[in-house]
Formats: structure tokens, sequence, C-alpha cells
């Protein structure tokens, strides 16, 4: 009776602890096999992460052969030597430019992209360039800076917007010729007569340098100058195949339409006039007796656009192809945060009378501050190792002056410096710059684990 009373109890049923028992983990696997599963993950971990910062810290105390102890050297050369200081200066400029910039326009588009039909699409096309790698990346923006307009895109879109406002000269090469003319060099790329215009005695002005072939447009034959007054003519003075005689306007020889012709007395300009499609002109009466001067500006150099690979542009400009690659995926994590926001929040503060921009500042940026902080750090380790960019966008000449941390790592250890010590001192500065952006990822994965 006693044990059916315990069964009816519910007592009998329940396990009855044994004094002695080992007690297992929460999972229930026993210590030495987790330990026999992770032992795989700790010996790759040694041999390809712990052991390489270790030996690069003692490698980096010796000097290039790696005989002699230096002690502290290498780490005074890399703040002391030219080439390495550039790199510290532009490393902390990749740092403070590139993550902000990218995160700016990351928050911009995500914000944005939410108020238009076509966001998804507008999505897709910023985010784009993450599947491309960096060595492609660095081969397009070479392209897109390259010097010549008719190859490099940046180029040609600024020399079609100066051109658009500022009159190009119309034959660059072109010169008088010295044989024949009295047209002599009188400063910033001008010309002006020896000797004076007279009513009724048309001015000869010959140039050559030009290939007859090489004229814009249509050019006619070139026309003598007649009529009483003051005039002249301006002719490209040499044809296919030769001939002639210089100097004179023979048949076949193609006239220069639109050189600007000034006429001059004591260094003031008192006409001018531009010559027409049969290379003629005629000035006002003022001119008589005056000089004759062909400005510079119909032979300037053609605008050749911007030096965007130039010693002092090239870090921008890779920066920006660094921001053109990275801005998606800025927006893309943003965009994620800003999804988890409270729509409530917005509108309650849109009812309290504030308008998008003080919603946006004070509302969306704060309730986004996690995520982009995130993005940041992210970004600031990132530029840190950023090497491909740079090594293959910007020409030898320039790439000095482009020069960063890991780049220079590479060129001292492998790129011809053969100086594993300054090569292994540079990663270790690098780690160490590393770390505190660990911590702060760390500490932030920290406290979300908390909540």
């Amino acid at each position: 009776m006693s044990s059916s009373t315990a069964k009816a109890g519910g007592t009998g049923d329940l396990p009855v602890p044994s004094v002695g028992r080992t007690r297992k983990s929460v999972t229930g696997t026993r210590l030495w096999v987790a330990v026999l599963f992770l032992l795989p993950a700790l010996v790759l971990l040694g041999s390809l992460v712990v052991y390489p910062i270790g030996y690069s810290v003692w490698r980096s105390l010796y000097d290039a052969a790696g005989s002699g102890f230096v002690g502290l050297d290498n780490y005074i050369d890399i703040f002391t030597t030219d080439s390495t200081l550039t790199a510290v200066k532009n490393t902390a400029i990749w740092v403070a430019v590139a993550p902000a910039l990218v995160t700016v326009l990351g928050l911009i588009f995500a914000v944005l992209t939410e108020r238009v039909r076509w966001g998804t699409a507008f999505k897709l096309i910023i985010f784009m360039p993450m599947a491309i790698s960096m060595l492609a990346a660095g081969i397009i923006f070479r392209l897109v800076y390259e010097q010549d307009p008719e190859q490099g895109v940046a180029n040609a879109i600024v020399t079609s917007v100066h051109d658009a406002f500022v009159d190009s000269s119309v034959y660059p090469k072109a010169r008088p010729n010295a044989q024949v003319s009295d047209l002599k060099a009188s400063g910033g790329g001008s010309f002006t007569s020896t000797g004076t215009l007279q009513a009724g005695s048309p001015a000869l002005l010959p140039l050559v340098g030009i290939a007859p072939n090489k004229l814009p447009g249509t050019p006619e034959d070139a026309k003598t100058a007649t009529g009483e007054g003051i005039t002249g003519t301006v002719w490209l003075d040499f044809k296919l195949g030769g001939g002639g005689e210089k100097g004179r306007i023979d048949p076949g020889e193609k006239a220069l339409k639109g050189v600007k012709v000034e006429a001059v007395k004591d260094g003031k300009t008192v006409a001018s006039a531009t010559s027409g499609a049969d290379g003629t002109f005629t000035l006002p009466a003022a001119a008589d007796g005056a000089q004759i001067r062909l400005p510079g500006s119909n032979f300037a150099a053609p605008y050749n656009g911007i030096d965007w690979l130039g010693p002092t542009l090239v870090t921008p400009a890779i920066i920006g192809s660094y921001v053109w690659m990275w801005a998606g995926f800025a927006m893309v994590l943003i965009a994620a945060g800003l999804a988890g926001v409270d729509r409530n929040l917005l509108e309650a503060a849109r009812v309290d009378g504030a308008n998008e921009w003080q919603v946006f500042r004070r509302v969306t940026v704060p309730l986004l501050a996690p995520v982009l902080i995130v993005v940041l750090v992210t970004l600031m380790i990132n530029v840190m190792k950023i090497f491909d960019l740079i090594y293959i966008i910007a020409p030898q000449p320039s790439q000095d002056d482009a020069n960063v941390l890991a780049l220079q790592l590479f060129q001292s250890s492998f790129g011809g410096g053969g100086n594993y010590g300054v090569g292994s001192a540079i990663g270790v500065i690098l780690l160490l710059l590393v770390l505190p952006m660990m911590y702060v990822n760390l500490r932030r994965l920290r406290k979300e684990r908390q909540r």
C-alpha cells in the first residue's frame, strides 16, 4: 500500500540525484571533448595569427638581414624617413576622410531611397561596385583618371564643361612663317609686326606649323584682300605636295578662319577683327599706322583637363574611387538599421512641429548612432589595409606621393627594399592602430549582448 500511495502522490517518478555524479556542461559535452573539437581551429589560429604576430614583433627589432639586434631603430626610421613619413601622413588622411565620407553618403542614400519608388533599383546600382574586386576597380579608375580627354572620362567631362564657357584656340600649333613674315614673338604667346598698317596695302599674315589635312572643318582657299580700307589675309602658307612661293597666296593654299587680329598703337589695342572663311579681315580707319598683332589666344594649347593623378590630387582621386566602391556597403547596413527604427517616433516629432531636417538630425541620426558607429569603425579598419587601389591607380611618378603604410610595408619588404625589419615594424604599427578600433567593436557587442 505504501508503494501504491507513493506512486499516487507522484513522487515516486522523480529521479533521485546520486551523490558524486560528474556534472556536464550546459550542452552536455565533457570538457575534453570540447577541447578535442576546438584543437584544429586553435592550431590554425596559432599558426596563422598568433605566430605571425609574435614573429613580426621579434623581427622588427632586428636589422634588414635579421642578424643584428637594433632595438627600436626600425620604428624610429618610420617616422624619420621621408617615404615612410609620407605613408604615415597619407594613412592618417585616409582614416580621417574616407570612412566619414562613405558613412555620410551611405546615410544620405539610405534615407533618400526610402522616399522614392525606384529605391530598390537605386540601391542595386549603388551596391553593384561591391561585386567588383579592388584590382578591377583600380584598373577602371586608372582609365577614368587618364590625362588624355579622349581616353579619361573625368577629363572628358571637365574639358567639355570648360570649353562650353571658354573659347579654345583653333590653331594651337600655328606660328608665323619667320622666313617671310615680319611678325615677331612679343610675349604671352602673341606675335607683333615690326611694320605698320597702311590703307590700301593689304597685310599678308602667312602661318605655318599645321598640316593642311589637320585643319578643322572644311577650309576654303585663301583669297587676297581687296578694297581701299585696312585689310589683310591670314592663311596657311603651305599645301600638300609643296610648291608655290613663300609669303604669297598660291592657288590651293587654305584660309585660316577665326584668327583674331589686333591693331596696336603705343602698346594699346585700338581696333580688332577676326578673319573670315576666306582668311580676309578688315580693320577700321583707327588702325591706320598701327602695328598688327596676333594675340596668344589664337595659338594657346588646348585645355586638357585636370592632372588627377599628379602629386597634388592623387590621394583625393584614389579616395574618390574608394568611396565609389564602399558607399553601397554603408548604405545597405544603414538601411537595415533604418528599417528597425520605430516610425511612431518620427511621426511624433513631425506632429510636434519639427521639419524634415530637424527630424533627420535630432531623431533619425541619434537612433541610428549604433549602426553608424559600426559602419565607421569597420571602414576605419578597412582603410588601414588599403593597398590595391593605390598600387594600381597611382602612376609610378606619383606613387610616392600617394603612399600609405600598407603599400610601404610591401615596398620595404618585397618591392625591392628587402628590409624585413622595417616592414615588420610597419606591420606592428598597423596592428597597434587597429587594436583600439577592435576594442570599440568588442565593447559594443558586449553591450548588445547584455541587452
